[in-house]
Formats: C-alpha cells, structure tokens, sequence
C-alpha cells in the first residue's frame, strides 16, 4: 500500500528548498578581502564588493550582508543605485551579524610620532594630505582651538564673548585665513557662520559666509565666538590642523598617553548615498544595527533658502536618500557626525527610521525635505509676496519630488545641532504625510521638531516626549512651525481681504490636516507648541504640556482640544478674521495670553476649558470669559488629578472637568519603548505644583509723543508677535495725521526701536530725547517684522 504522506513530505522539501535558493548570505570583515566569495569563512572586505555580489543576483534573491565586528572606514562615499535594489519579497539587507558591533565611519585613523611643540602642546606630521575639520582622541570628539576656550555650561555655543575678534584679540593672530567666526542671530532666530579670508593692517577681519539663515540680518553683538586660530589653541583637549605645513597640533589631558590612544579625523560629508529617481528608484534596501561615525561638518554649504521659513539647509548627510521607495534605516546608531545624520530628499516614498539613536550630530538630526519645484507659486523670503491674481488655484504639488509616507518611529534624538543652531532633531519641509511616533526627543539648540511650511500637510506626531528644547535660540517652541504658503502675507488686513475674495486659499497647500495628539511636551525657554506665521489646518488634542503653553499665531481651521497645559495657558497671537480655530475642553493653569488680538477674531469657538485651581469648588470662569467674552460654559476649580507630582494627570472620578466633555488620555506612553533605547532615555522634569498664575505685565499706560500715542511693548507674547529681538520698543497705538511723525511716515502698529539713535527700550527713554518742532529727527521703527529708517 502506498504512503498517501510521501506527496506532501516531497512538497514541503521542494518549498522549503526553493525558499532556501531563494535566500543569499555575504559576510564583510575588516580582515576580509574582495577577492574572497564572501562566506563567513572567507568574508568580503568592502561594502562596494558586497554590492557587487548583490547587482549580479539584482532581485532574483532575498540578500543580506552581513558585517562583523569594527571599524569600517570608507574611502569613498558608498552609493546605492537602483541596480542594487531589492524587492518586496526579495530584499537587500545590510546587517550587523549576531551581537557585534559594527561601525562605517567616514573618517580615516592615524598613526602618528607625536613631539612635544610648546606649552605641553604635542604636534605630529600627517602622512597625508588630510583637511579635516574634526578630531578625535579615543573615540572623543576634541575642540577644535577656539576663543573663548569651551564650556559646557555656557549657554549658547559652549561659549562666547563679545570680543571674539575685536581688534585686540585679531592682533595676537599672525593667520586667521581658515579660522571661523559663529554668531547667533540678533533675534536669536538661529545662527550665522563665516570663513576668516585675512586680516588688514587694522587688525579688522575680511570673511564671507552668513547665509546660513533666511531671516538675513547683523550678527549678534556678543553671542559670538571663533575657532581654527592656532594662537587660541591654549587649553587642554584643543587641537589644531596646519593644512600648508600637514601639522597637527594637540594639547592633551595630562594622563593621556598619546602613544597608546586612538586618534582619528574626518573626510567624508557623506557615508552612505542612496541614488534613484522617482521614474527608477532604490528599493527595498536596509541597514539594520550599524553604527555611522565620522561625518564632515556642513555648516558652510548651508545656503539654499527654504519657502519663506527661517530656514536653509545643505542637501546631504551622513545618509542621504534621493528618488528611494521602500527603504529603511533600523536598530542604527549615528553618533558623532559632523552635519545632517539623515536627509531625505526630494522624491522618497515609504522611507522608515525605527528604534535608532542619533546622538551628538552637528546638524539636524533627520531632515525630510521635498523639491521647491514641486511647489505651485513658490516664495523663498519672509517679505516676498505674490499678487492674487499670479497664484496657481490648483491644490498640491505640481510634481512627486518631495518625500511621502515615511516614518520615524522608536528613536531616541538627543544633541543634535553641535555645529548649527537653526537645526532640529526632525525637520520637515516640502514633504506630506510624514509620522512620528514614539520617539525620545531632547537636549536640542532650538526645536525638537520644526515643519516649515504647509507643504503639503498630513503629517502625524504622536506618543512622544520632547523637552530640553530651544536651550540656544529664542522666540520659539518644543514643536515650532510655519505656513508661509502662497496665500500668506506679513500683512494681516491684507490676507483677510484675499480670503474674503477667495476662502480656499489658505489650503491649497496644507491640503490634509497635521495632527500631533499623545504628546509631552516641555519648553523652558518658548512655547511647548508654538504655531507660528500662517500655520494653518491642525489637530491638536491629548497632549500633556508641561511649562511653555500653546501659541497659535495668524492661520486658519487649527482645532486645540482635551489638552492639559500646565502652569500656563493658550496664546493666541494676530488671528485672521474667520479663522475657523476652535479652543475647548481643555485645561489650563493662567487666563489667555493674547497679542494683537481684536474681539471679533476670536475664532469659531472657545468653550468648554476648565482653569486649575487648587481646592476650589467649580464655578463659571470668569477668568477665561472676561478675557475672550466666550467661553459661556468654561469653568474654574479643581480638576482632581490622580498624581501630577509624578506626571500623571489624569484627573479622578467626579472631576467638574469631565462635566465639560475633557477625556482622560494615556501618562505612561510617551517616548521610546524599545526596551534598549528606553533604558537610557532621560524623562523631563515634572513642573512644581502650581495654581492659577497671575498675570505680570510691564506698565501699558499710553503717553504722547509729538502727536502719536505710544506705550510699552508688553511681555514675550507681543515681542514674537512683532518680531522684535527683546521686550523692547514703544507700539504706536494711534497717529494724529497732522502730527510730525506721521508726516514723516509713522503709522498706528509701528514699533519704534530709536529715536535719533537713542534706543527705546521703554517709555522712560522718551525723556532722553532733546526735540522742537524745527528738529530733526531719524526714527529706525520694526513694521511688519522689516526694519525701516524714517527721517526728515
């Protein structure tokens, strides 16, 4: 009798072969050659080799590249083209093997017979013609010499001094050619870096560069600091590169042995290159478990303007994705780089970055960022404006090259912009439907994630933990954003006439609706969230913000609710008439904070908010309808929550908070849960228990000035909505037009900065200026964020 089993036993044999042919190892090692077959026993040595062995199969199988343990330098960029590509079923993965730890680094390691030079500085002869910008003592990354020496707890730029290069301190300097000046902007909207030329006979320094930020201006008069000056070098752990000579300069720890230490420098601005296009792109290719080290600095190629954000950006990084579609970066490490960790640009669809580290990165840490050819009726400055009837009424892109569908997940962020300042560890620009999720974000110059227009929305930020932000830069928040887009003006009259004639105009970029819920937030220094010009078309709902607030600036259709915001409240600055902003069921600790803001544009609804106070039994809020003359069902008391001291505010059973439709939402699923990751993840400080906050202004009391009414510009709200640099300046409320400072071009909204060259800090200042009516006068006043000079 025959065996009805046999069919079967052959059938599985013949799949489980067929799925076993369909399946290829390579193995790389340090120790390996190319010119072995790259088995475990007999390993490749090269990624380029690997490739190699994987275009030769292109597609037929499934490969994964395995790399052993150590130090992979590169010689080269290792680019992926679409020949190296992998399908869905037959991927191409490069992977660490097993438990080791494999690192592709774009630097190269020396070997060097260090002397002594002067001073306990060493120096060593390069053996080859290297021109680095960065060095590193045991897997350290050293200061490059610099003045004032580096200190970590400077605030800004580990620090700075006024005299950076006064001509005092350029005297001492026999060849600054090479050396860098680094300088915040006046706003502190970001910073500005210049490459030194030379010096003159005045000790005055001749440089270029500055266009690293798209809100041009001076730099800063004393956040400002230099490096690359050899006679600077002058403190321990600083170094120096003679590139004319090939000399390298060190001034060790005094217990380091620098016969034994492992010294290394970078060359590459970019390791890993991914290059298709969006008719023939790389696909299905991975890196899982590999760590990236080594990546030059970037700041100087920072050049291209961005859709009237404050930002521009250099196209590369450490990995760079164009024209990829089903790519992944998982379980990676990128550490010590010089500029971008990852920028995926232009064309990109389904690319993923999960359960990675980014730590210690110059430049932004992952930087979506589209084609601004992909944009209808473009504009690249904040003063750029188009005329109504050139805009380009069509909804969306004009083409696919911008990243889409993509996603970072699981990943702990933390230092980025060592190098840059107008950075975040996620940056989006020209892009739609990218997801954050569950991602540790902190210790970060500016914001923790920065979208920089509504181009072209659809974007979703949730379960993460985002604080230590804005620690260098000022005016904004833990989540900062722009909606510069084609409708939008520095004009609010005459945007809400546009709007009028035309109301889909404010999405016909943003055309799908960014959401951000399940969020903490924490924001010492700004806003938590802060929606700033034209942000238009959010959802934002069951975030827990910890210190800074919500700040909604001029946009349309932005819906806040079932927020709990901590020790402060909702700002609402400039709204457009007909928003469409909804306000509800949300708590909060202070009364409004508006600024320039009107009555009647208060937007479609705020009701339902309930105002904290500690042991008070729930009454209608005077508080909130006094101020916004809404808000008919809100109310103030205490909300009863279960354990804020250790962050969980959730409120109880029987809350008056839950009467007005609040929902408790999840306190313990914020950040990264990979349990690696998660382990050494920091978590922000919980505020200290407060109650309702009291409102602390500067004196408003309006006086007269040669016919014009002014006063004081008020807190931190009206200096961001003005766009001043401080708390400085007096608002114009009202202008008689008989008045001579109307006649010389003074008008209702204008902030006056000087007059006759006295600053206006306050009112008081007024005292200091001598006037008559046959006077004289030069007025530099802020109008629409532009900086204008009136004189007679």
């Amino acid at each position: 009798m025959k065996n009805p089993r046999v069919p079967f036993i052959l059938i599985f044999l013949l799949c489980f072969v067929s799925m076993i042919s369909a399946q290829q190892s390579y193995y790389l090692s340090t120790n390996g050659k190319d010119s072995n077959p790259g088995t475990f026993q007999k390993p490749f040595a090269t990624l380029e080799r690997a490739q190699k062995a994987v275009m030769e199969i292109h597609k037929r199988k499934a490969v994964t590249i395995y790399l052993r343990g150590g130090i992979y330098y590169l010689p080269e960029t290792f680019v992926i083209t679409p020949k190296g590509s992998g399908t869905k079923t037959n991927p191409v993965i490069y992977k660490a093997y097993g438990n080791e730890e494999p690192v592709i680094s774009g630097g190269s390691r020396l070997y060097l017979q260090w002397k002594p030079y002067q001073n306990k500085i060493l120096k060593a002869t390069l053996p080859v013609d290297i021109q680095s910008d960065q060095f590193f003592v045991n897997g350290e990354r050293q200061s490059m010499a610099r003045y004032p020496n580096f200190n970590p707890k400077a605030t800004y730029f580990d620090g700075f001094s006024a005299d950076a290069f006064s001509a005092a301190k350029v005297s001492n300097w026999k060849n600054p050619e090479n050396g860098y000046i680094h300088a915040m902007h006046p706003s502190l909207w970001g910073d500005f870096h210049y490459l030194i030329t030379g010096k003159d006979t005045s000790n005055v320094l001749s440089y270029v560069g500055g266009w690293q930020n798209n809100r041009k201006n001076r730099m800063h008069p004393t956040i400002r600091f230099v490096e690359n000056i050899m006679e600077e070098l002058d403190t321990v752990g600083e170094w120096y590169l003679d590139g004319k000579t090939k000399t390298l300069y060190f001034y060790p720890p005094k217990d380091l042995d620098m016969r034994s230490a492992v010294t290394e420098v970078v060359r590459l601005k970019h390791l890993i290159e991914f290059k298709g296009t969006s008719k023939n792109p790389v696909e299905f290719v991975s890196f899982k478990g590999i760590t990236f080290r080594h990546s030059a600095r970037s700041f100087m190629e920072n050049k291209e303007p961005l859709l009237r954000s404050d930002w521009t950006t250099y196209r590369g990084g450490a990995i760079l994705l164009t024209g990829t579609e089903n790519c992944s970066i998982e379980d990676c490490t990128l550490d010590q780089l010089g500029g971008n960790g990852i920028f995926v640009n232009n064309y990109n669809r389904k690319f993923v970055v999960r359960g990675c580290h980014l730590i210690n990165i110059g430049s932004n840490g992952i930087a979506f960022i589209g084609n601004p050819k992909a944009v209808r009726s473009p504009l690249f400055e904040y003063h750029e404006v188009n005329k109504l009837e050139d805009i380009d009424r069509t909804p969306g892109p004009q083409s696919p090259e911008y990243p889409s569908d993509c996603l970072v997940e699981n990943c702990l962020i933390h230092r980025t912009g060592r190098f840059e300042k107008q950075t975040a560890p996620i940056q989006i620009e020209m892009s739609s439907k990218i997801t954050i999720r569950h991602c540790s974000i902190y210790d970060v110059p500016r914001a923790g994630i920065n979208i920089g227009d509504g181009c072209w929305g659809g974007h979703l930020v949730e379960f993460c933990d985002i604080f230590e932000t804005v620690k260098e830069t000022g005016d904004h928040g833990s989540f900062n954003s722009w909606g510069r887009d084609r409708y939008w003006k520095p004009d609010i009259n005459e945007v809400n006439a546009w709007v009028r004639q035309v109301p889909e105009l404010p999405f016909l970029d943003v055309i799908e609706p960014n959401i951000l819920r399940n969020n903490r937030w924490r924001c010492d220094h700004g806003w938590d969230i802060d929606l700033d010009d034209g942000s238009s078309n959010y959802r934002i709902y069951n975030n827990l913000c910890l210190n800074g607030g919500i700040k909604n600036r001029e946009g349309f259709h932005r819906v806040v609710e079932n927020n709990i915001i901590v020790n402060n409240g909702f700002h609402p600055h400039c709204w457009f008439d007909n928003s469409g902003d909804i306000f509800q069921h949300n708590i909060v600790w202070n009364n409004y904070k508006p600024a320039r803001m009107y009555d009647s544009a208060w937007g479609y609804r705020m009701d339902s908010n309930f105002v904290q106070i500690e042991g008070k039994v729930a009454t209608p809020s005077v508080i909130l309808s006094s101020k916004s003359k809404r808000d008919t069902h809100s109310m103030e008391g205490d909300a009863m929550f279960i354990d804020p001291e250790k962050g969980d505010f959730r409120v109880k059973s029987g809350s008056p908070v839950l009467t007005l439709g609040f929902r408790n939402f999840p306190m313990n699923q914020f950040g990264v849960t990979k349990p690696s990751l998660k382990a050494i993840a920091k978590t922000p400080e919980m505020p200290v228990k407060r109650s309702l906050i009291s409102e602390q202004k500067r004196d408003l009391t309006p006086v007269t000035f040669l016919g014009v009414s002014v006063r004081n510009i008020s807190d931190e709200g009206e200096m961001s909505s003005y766009g001043l640099p401080d708390i400085s300046g007096l608002l114009v409320l009202t202008s008689a037009p008989d008045s001579p400072l109307y006649q010389l071009g003074i008008r209702p909204n204008d902030v006056i900065l000087s007059v006759n060259g006295i600053r206006m800090g306050s009112i008081n200042d007024l005292s200091r200026v001598q006037w008559s009516e046959s006077q004289s006068f030069i007025l530099r006043i802020s109008r629409n964020q532009k900086v204008i000079e009136l004189k007679n």
